[in-house]
């Protein structure tokens, strides 16, 4: 965590008048109508919005009887989308049980993220095989939106808080041994694709219609270029475990940055990047083409002490993780409602683009919009309250209320 940012472990009461806060219970068989707030459309920011909600759903025209709710003062965003995440509330991804992956899933909840991809870190492949196996029932339930893994497929050179001793090159054979695992749930693959076997997995990724990423890569331009003409559309957490630009060598974030068929990941977490860097990429990939991400490990939302990230125990400090053995960055403690407060009140983002990159571009990435990342009628319920600055009040899920706003 940055030195100028507060902690939102958990959403606060408006500030402001004295008067006592109303908790809004379940919206009842009539649904409701959310009105009065700056409400972020597609089309761009309206003020005094209306976002009509019933059963699961939001709809065009408010069913007779709806229950009203005032948001006058308040942003209404839709629900966030986080495509890279190993875990929160002490509990892991990569090795955890069922219950305890929920309790992750649920931390990060009812800090805005409304669908959620796991992701899992390196470990022994029959180890991955399994934990793949539990998170797909889970996905099948529809508590997740899928897996992505990252690792072990990635490079010694980059490897930042994965083992190297149970790094492999991807070998088309055993990345399906991984997708198999998934039961048709697995979403994305990070892989360092100049390594042998790379470009064939690409490929083998694009046929099974899972995302290949280009990420702890130690790449060449070229062989960046060839890996995305191959069918990667993901830059894994970009300019980190990467080689940086260089004048005579560009490495991959030149690659990622330039070509319009790539999404690229950010870590706003105000440890991972400077902020020159975060602009960098908006301005070369727009904000079409940027996700932010949490990359966030078990102590997110948890606090500071000692951790696992698979197999490499992990100390966190002051909100940033490192590894105690070599002391890289190990993840993140992120939430997405730090990383919208982040963009817009330090970075200085227009809100229409950092909610993009937080709902819209990650749900259309995974094949998703037509469900989820604009509050758009016939779309899931999925939607934000936050207040004047940015703090997050209220959380609904597909038409019931994680978080029930309490609004003075």
């Amino acid at each position: 965590m940055a030195a100028n940012e507060r902690d939102y472990s958990a959403p606060s009461g408006a500030r402001g008048t004295a008067r006592p806060a109303t908790t809004h219970p379940q919206p009842g068989p009539n649904g409701l109508v959310l009105h009065g707030a700056r409400t972020v459309l597609p089309t761009g920011v309206v003020d005094e919005g209306r976002v009509v909600v019933k059963g699961t759903e939001i709809t065009a025209d408010a069913p007779e009887n709806a229950q009203l709710i005032d948001l006058t003062g308040h942003w209404l965003l839709p629900g966030f989308v986080d495509i890279h995440n190993h875990g929160g509330g002490g509990a892991s991804f990569s090795s955890g049980t069922a219950e305890q992956v929920l309790t992750g899933v649920h931390t990060h909840r009812v800090h805005g993220t409304t669908t959620l991809v796991v992701s899992t870190v390196t470990d022994d492949m029959d180890v991955l095989a399994r934990q793949a196996g539990l998170l797909s029932e889970l996905a099948e339930q529809g508590e997740i939106a899928g897996v992505h893994f990252e690792g072990p497929f990635i490079s010694p050179c980059r490897k930042g808080a994965h083992s190297e001793a149970l790094l492999r090159h991807p070998d088309p054979a055993e990345v399906r041994k991984l997708l198999d695992a998934a039961r048709g749930q697995a979403r994305m693959v990070t892989l360092a694709t100049e390594l042998p076997g790379g470009i064939e997995s690409v490929r083998l990724l694009v046929e099974h219609g899972v995302i290949a990423a280009v990420g702890h890569t130690d790449a060449s331009y070229e062989q960046t270029v060839e890996a995305i003409d191959a069918g990667a559309t993901v830059a894994t957490h970009l300019f980190n475990a990467m080689p940086q630009i260089g004048h005579r060598a560009p490495g991959p974030i030149a690659a990622l940055l330039e070509d319009e068929r790539v999404t690229v990941e950010l870590i706003n977490d105000g440890t991972h990047l400077h902020p020159a860097s975060l602009q960098l990429a908006f301005h070369h990939a727009g904000p079409d083409r940027v996700a932010f991400i949490t990359d966030a490990m078990d102590a997110a939302g948890s606090g500071d002490g000692r951790y696992l990230l698979g197999p490499l125990e992990v100390e966190v400090t002051d909100g940033v993780a490192r590894l105690v053995e070599g002391g890289s960055i190990a993840g993140s403690t992120l939430t997405l409602d730090r990383a919208l407060r982040r963009a817009v009140t330090i970075d200085r983002l227009p809100v229409e683009h950092a909610v993009a990159a937080l709902s819209a571009n990650p749900a259309r990435l995974l094949g998703l919009y037509d469900r989820i990342g604009s509050l758009e009628p016939g779309k899931d319920a999925d939607l934000l309250v936050l207040d004047a600055d940015f703090t997050l009040k209220g959380v609904m899920r597909k038409g019931e209320w994680v978080v029930a706003p309490e609004l003075r």
